[in-house]
């Protein structure tokens, strides 16, 4: 008798794992096709240079990417898609989220999706900055208000708002933030850190920084900014090359479109991910847009102590003019009405 119940129980297990295995294939059946002719249908839950990990119910599969012909990734269940107004967040079976102490920033490695779903997860994060000289883009790294920018959007300017842009139901309400503090610049790389001192208890909505060594020519990538004053611009391309150098720098080109306005602001890959600092582009020409690699920026931020800003510093890239001498060293007539 116990035989008995204990093998229905062992029986009745293995259905209902089997009824499971069979339910899960519909809800995300990522394929993978190799090139003896094989086809494997799983979950792609870890894409590597030299390899996918797929997950077929019962195991996972290591599976070199020179055997592989194509994959293609399913559609997305719902519970592993983003939360409209969430910033993005890891997917599932994916590794955590890199959180290092004495870090500024995250990284994770995301899931790829569509611009449009990409979009509604990060597009909180990026805020317009606005000086006397005019107006820029910066993204937010972390939730307690420090944002990175270029250089040239804050050189030698004091007053400095930050606005940011939170979803409401009705689409977006600006709010803005005057206390600003430059925390540290690079200006040889265009780099600078800044931090909004008047939050109170706000949480700012921040991004996650990527890997350069894992985008490539051809990837799909999309900006947001502030070209020439339209907030919350979104534009997409491609990379066109991942090391294009410059002035003994090294830059990521792409085609999508950058415009005065756009400098500071973040270049996304589909998983939302920064992958670099948009800064430059060529204002007659279209789809020639350069951004600063992420890696410049992880190490900027690594090392923010060695960059921190000092207005008395010159080193600092913060230079006061001097005054023009006196051309005429005569004394003032002013003064000699008193001798």
């Amino acid at each position: 008798m116990v035989q008995r119940t204990m093998y229905g129980y062992t029986s009745l297990k293995w259905f209902c794992v089997l009824l499971l295995l069979c339910c899960y294939a519909p809800c995300r059946a990522d394929k993978v096709v190799l090139k003896e002719g094989q086809t494997i249908t799983g979950k792609i839950i870890l894409e590597k240079p030299a390899q996918l990990y797929v997950d077929i119910g019962v195991t996972v599969l290591t599976i070199p990417k020179d055997k592989v012909l194509e994959y293609q990734y399913g559609e997305k269940n719902e519970t592993e898609q983003a939360r409209p107004g969430d910033v993005n967040t890891p997917a599932a079976g994916l590794p955590p989220v890199e959180d290092a102490s004495g870090r500024l920033y995250k990284t994770a490695q995301l899931k790829k999706t569509t611009i449009e779903k990409s979009v509604d997860a990060v597009s909180e994060a990026v805020v317009k900055i606005s000086s006397p000289g005019g107006t820029g883009s910066g993204f937010f790294i972390n939730e307690d208000g420090f944002l990175i920018t270029n250089y040239h959007v804050v050189e030698k300017e004091t007053q400095i708002e930050v606005t940011m842009f939170r979803k409401v139901k009705s689409g977006f309400e600006k709010k803005a933030f005057k206390k600003v503090k430059i925390e540290a610049i690079n200006p040889f790389v265009d780099l600078a850190l800044l931090k909004l001192e008047d939050l109170g208890d706000t949480k700012t909505p921040f991004v996650y920084l990527g890997d350069v060594d894992r985008i490539n020519a051809g990837e799909e990538v999309f900006a947001i900014g502030n070209p020439l004053g339209l907030e919350r611009t979104v534009t997409n391309g491609v990379i066109s090359t991942r090391n294009r150098a410059f002035e003994g720098l090294i830059y990521i080109q792409t085609n999508a479109d950058i415009n005065p306005g756009n400098s500071g602001g973040p270049l996304f890959n589909l998983a939302g991910e920064v992958i670099g600092v948009t800064n430059m582009g060529y204002i007659f020409l279209g789809g020639l847009g350069f951004a600063i690699p992420i890696n410049y920026v992880k190490h900027f931020l690594d090392n923010r102590d060695a960059f921190t800003y000092d207005k008395d510093n010159p080193n600092s890239g913060y230079r006061y003019l001097q005054p023009d001498r006196r051309r005429n060293k005569a004394k003032p007539t002013f003064l000699k009405k008193n001798d």
